[in-house]
């Protein structure tokens, strides 16, 4: 059995209320029609299609190599939107059409595998996915015979009194048989409220027909729709679950799992502690013994073994083993930090490499500077790295000692074992164990402060 996936991606989404098209909204740091889509692909279809409205640019420019966009002009209904799909499948005698919308990111590979099979076991011309929910305000309806058999599917807006009393909805997802699809497809008329085309008519239709339906049961969840904020609140609250579960099974500690935010790019090894309030989003990989948290923000970075961080942020940076950040750290791209560095209390470290053991302990700012091992920057400390048209590079040496308060105007170099004054702006390089002062000389004035009250009573 050969099968060629649609994906119906051409919804309005207008209940979205986003200037974002609705199918790709992100979902656990990935756009939900790439869940859809991911999980068509462990049935190994020989083709997939999503259908698109016009002027879906963004939605196209998200689609994984080999799926193909088709355009749905006008947006009709399910059915219209499948028509435009056959349309670009050559069916062979052995295929067999899967549809899925591109708004449930919650199915899962599990279900669509199982409705596969039974679908090939029955022999049935339709097979769709159904389940029990508790809510089903806003679902079609599947309505059975007395033998408990499929006969027909209801849209929420059609349902009778009788009918908004069923619980088993339909989640959208169907098998067709591909020498039937055609012919029933072309069959379904608009006459409901919504004047639609509706895809669920056509299970009766082949039913009327004496072809068999068969439905696979799943959990209720899994065909959780997206069409309004809230509900894409649920499905990624859905997610986080999902996710977290699973890394607290591979061996990940999280003191509460529910405020925790982990996309599902994201990688860890055993033995990661993990403290309420912490985000991990993009390409970060986190080490064996690291503790994160409480409430850090990151992004596309890299954490070392033992490393601890927390009430921080970080975006496209590297920690080294046993470094730590915090807190409130700030490290933009390109930062570095060595095995056992440390950037502390507000410090702001950019496009730098901090060394192995060196310290920035405090109210600092490092930007385009390289700091050698075991070196020292002092509370205070900035690299003033731009000039107003260029950025250039400070370097300071292994073992150096920056005293509070020195301003390092780049390019220039502290050596090896050299010590800054406190309070210095040093403008050239310091030779390697030499000290850098640049200070006026301080004096005193005797007598100022009641000279300048008098000043102020006299108005």
């Amino acid at each position: 059995m050969s099968i060629r996936a649609v994906v119906l991606g051409a919804g309005e989404g207008s209940r979205m209320k986003s200037i974002l098209p609705k199918v790709i909204h992100p979902v656990a740091g990935r756009p939900m029609i790439d869940w859809v889509i991911n999980a068509t692909a462990s049935l190994d279809p020989v083709q997939t299609v999503v259908v698109v409205k016009p002027d879906a640019d963004q939605v196209v420019a998200m689609l994984p190599d080999g799926a193909t966009p088709v355009v749905q002009p006008r947006q009709l209904g399910t059915a219209h939107a499948l028509q435009y799909a056959l349309d670009a499948i050559p069916l062979g005698a052995d295929d067999h059409v899967l549809v899925v919308p591109a708004d449930t990111p919650l199915i899962t590979s599990g279900t669509l595998s199982e409705m596969a099979k039974l679908h090939r076991r029955t022999g049935a011309a339709v097979t769709c996915v159904t389940a029990n929910m508790e809510d089903p305000t806003g679902y079609g309806r599947v309505v059975r015979d007395g033998w408990g058999r499929v006969e027909r599917i209801v849209e929420h807006a059609d349902t009778t009194t009788r009918e908004r009393e069923i619980s088993e909805i339909n989640g959208g997802v169907y098998m067709f048989d591909g020498s039937l699809v055609g012919e029933a497809l072309a069959r379904v008329e608009r006459d409901n409220v919504q004047r639609e085309y509706y895809l669920p008519d056509m299970v009766a239709i082949l039913g009327a027909e004496g072809y068999g339906i068969s439905a696979y049961r799943t959990d209720a969840e899994e065909l959780s729709g997206v069409n309004t904020q809230d509900q894409l609140a649920h499905v990624a609250d859905i997610f986080r679950r999902r996710i977290n579960r699973a890394w607290m099974r591979d061996g990940v500690w999280m003191q509460d799992a529910a405020r925790v935010y982990i996309d599902a790019s994201v990688r860890l090894e055993a033995g990661v502690r993990i403290r309420p309030g912490v985000h991990l989003e993009g390409s970060t990989s986190v080490a064996g013994g690291a503790e994160l948290g409480p409430d850090c923000f990151i992004r596309d970075s890299r954490i070392g073994p033992g490393a601890k961080i927390w009430y921080s942020v970080l975006r496209g940076a590297s920690v080294g083993m046993d470094a730590e950040i915090g807190p409130y750290a700030s490290l933009r791209p390109g930062a570095e930090l060595g095995d056992g560095a440390k950037a502390g209390t507000f410090v702001e470290v950019k496009n730098s490499v901090v060394g192995a053991r060196a310290k920035v302990p405090h109210l600092s700012y490092v930007g385009d500077a390289e700091i050698g091992e075991e070196a020292n920057v002092g509370a205070g400390t900035i690299t003033a790295n731009y000039d107003g048209y260029d950025k250039h590079r400070t370097r300071i040496g292994s073992k150096a000692q920056i005293g509070s308060n020195t301003v390092l105007v780049a390019p220039v170099e502290v050596g090896d074992e050299a010590y800054t004054g406190a309070g210095s702006a040093i403008t050239r390089d310091v030779p390697d164990g030499a000290l850098g002062v640049e200070r006026a000389s301080q004096r005193e004035i005797p007598g100022y402060a009641k000279r300048r009250k008098a000043r102020h009573e006299a108005g």
